[in-house]
C-alpha cells in the first residue's frame, strides 16, 4: 500500500514538471516575437524617414576614406625616404631591409630617378663649398650620404646640403674588409631611398668635372655601371688569389679594380645582399691582398659581367708611382689641368667610341678649394 503511494507521488510531480517546461518555453517564445515586432517597428521607422540607400551610401562614405587614408599611407612608408639617417639597425638587420626589391619593373606612380652620391671619408669634407655649388638647384635629382669615423661629428650648417646626411658608421681601414662593409653600409642606407637609381662611391678628395645635368645624363642614359674590373696575370693580381676560395671564386675569375665605383639599384642590393662571396674574401684576401680592390669587382664579373662597362668614372694619376695615387693642390689648380684631365681620353659609352671617359677626379688636397671656387664658371661648367 504504502509503495502505491509512493508511486502515486512520483508521478505527480513528473506531470508537475511536464506541464512547467512548457510555460517556460511559451514565455520565451513570446519574449521573442515582442523583440521582433519591436525591432520591424524601428526598421521600418528608419526606411520610411531616412532612406535604406541613405542609410547604405552614409555607412560607405564612412568606410571609404578610412580605407583610402590607409592605401595612400601604405604608398607612403614605401616610396617616401627615411627623415631621418640615424637608426639603430644592425648591418645584419640594414642589410636585410635594404635588400627587399619590387618585381614589378613599371612604378605605380611618377617616380625621379635620383643619384646617390655616397662619400666614405674619415672625417671632414674640406671641398664641401664645391660639391654645394655643383649640385645647386637639383634637389630633387640625387641624395648625398656620408660615412665618416664614428668620432667625428660633423659641423655643417643647416642649410648646407650635406646637413645630417651622417650615417650611422663604424671603423674602416685601407685594404681591410671593414673598408667593404663602410661601402655596403652606405649602399645599404641608400638603398632605403626607392628613388636612388644610381650610386656613386666618393671620398673627400674627390670633384665634380662637369655640370650637374651634363653627369646626371651621362650616367642615367648609361647601359652599363661602371665597375672597373680586369684580368691582372702579375704579383699584385693574381697573386694575391688563395687557392682555398674556390670553388667559390677561381682565379679564372679573380678580378682586381678601382674601388670608386658607379653601379645601378640592382646591382647595389646583390653587393648588400651578398653573403656566399663575403665570408672567402674576408677570411682569405688580407693584406698583401686588398680586399677593396678585388671583393666587388670579382664578384660582379661573376654574376653580372655583361653589365659592366669595366672602367670607373673617377680619374686618378698613378704616374708618380707608390701605393696611393699623386695629390693636388694649391699650385696645381688651373683651366690647362682640368683640360687635360677631361680630354685626350678615350673608352666605349654604350659600345661607342667617346672621348668623355671620367666624371670625377681625385685626389684633391684641402689647398685646392680656393682656385677651384674662385675658377670661372665656364671653365667648371657650374
Amino acid at each position: 500500500m504504502q509503495s502505491r503511494v509512493m508511486h502515486l507521488e512520483e508521478g505527480k510531480e513528473r506531470m508537475n514538471q511536464t506541464k512547467g517546461l512548457p510555460l517556460r518555453l511559451l514565455r520565451l517564445l513570446v519574449m521573442f516575437i515582442a523583440l521582433c515586432v519591436v525591432f520591424s517597428i524601428i526598421s521600418m521607422y528608419t526606411i520610411k524617414h531616412f532612406g535604406i540607400g541613405s542609410v547604405v551610401t552614409t555607412m560607405s562614405s564612412k568606410l571609404q576614406p578610412h580605407y583610402k587614408e590607409l592605401e595612400d599611407g601604405l604608398l607612403e612608408k614605401w616610396i617616401k625616404p627615411p627623415s631621418n639617417l640615424i637608426h639603430n639597425m644592425t648591418d645584419k638587420q640594414l642589410f636585410w631591409r635594404a635588400s627587399f626589391a619590387p618585381r614589378i619593373k613599371k612604378y605605380p606612380y611618377k617616380r625621379v630617378p635620383k643619384i646617390a652620391f655616397m662619400f666614405l671619408a674619415k672625417g671632414p669634407l674640406p671641398l664641401a663649398p664645391l660639391w654645394e655649388r655643383f649640385l645647386k638647384g637639383h634637389e630633387r635629382l640625387y641624395s648625398i650620404y656620408i660615412h665618416s669615423l664614428p668620432s667625428y661629428q660633423a659641423q655643417f650648417p643647416p642649410s648646407s646640403v650635406f646637413y645630417k646626411r651622417q650615417i650611422p658608421s663604424q671603423v674602416s681601414e685601407w685594404g681591410k674588409m671593414n673598408m667593404c662593409d663602410a661601402e655596403r653600409r652606405l649602399l645599404a642606407n641608400a638603398l632605403l631611398d626607392i628613388s636612388n637609381e644610381r650610386f656613386i662611391l666618393l671620398s673627400e678628395s674627390c670633384i665634380p668635372l662637369y655640370k650637374f645635368s651634363f653627369i646626371y645624363n651621362y650616367i642615367m642614359k648609361s647601359k652599363y655601371s661602371f665597375m672597373s674590373a680586369f684580368d691582372d696575370h702579375g704579383p699584385y693580381g693574381r697573386g694575391r688569389y688563395d687557392p682555398q676560395m674556390a670553388p667559390v671564386v677561381n682565379i679564372t675569375e679573380w678580378r682586381k679594380g678601382s674601388q670608386w665605383f658607379e653601379i645601378n639599384r640592382k646591382l647595389a642590393i646583390s653587393i648588400v645582399e651578398d653573403t656566399k662571396f663575403y665570408p672567402k674574401f674576408e677570411e682569405y684576401c688580407t693584406p698583401p691582398c686588398y680586399v677593396d680592390e678585388h671583393y666587388f669587382p670579382t664578384m660582379l664579373t661573376i654574376l653580372a659581367a655583361n653589365a659592366l662597362a669595366n672602367r670607373s668614372l673617377t680619374w686618378v694619376d698613378w704616374s708618380r708611382g707608390g701605393a696611393h695615387p699623386a695629390t693636388f693642390g694649391r699650385t696645381d689648380i688651373n683651366e690647362d689641368f682640368l683640360n687635360r684631365v677631361r680630354v685626350g681620353n678615350k673608352c666605349l659609352y654604350n659600345n661607342k667610341n667617346s672621348s668623355v671617359c671620367f666624371l670625377f677626379a681625385r685626389k684633391f688636397a684641402p689647398s685646392a678649394l680656393e682656385p677651384l671656387v674662385q675658377m670661372d664658371s665656364k671653365v667648371l661648367g657650374f
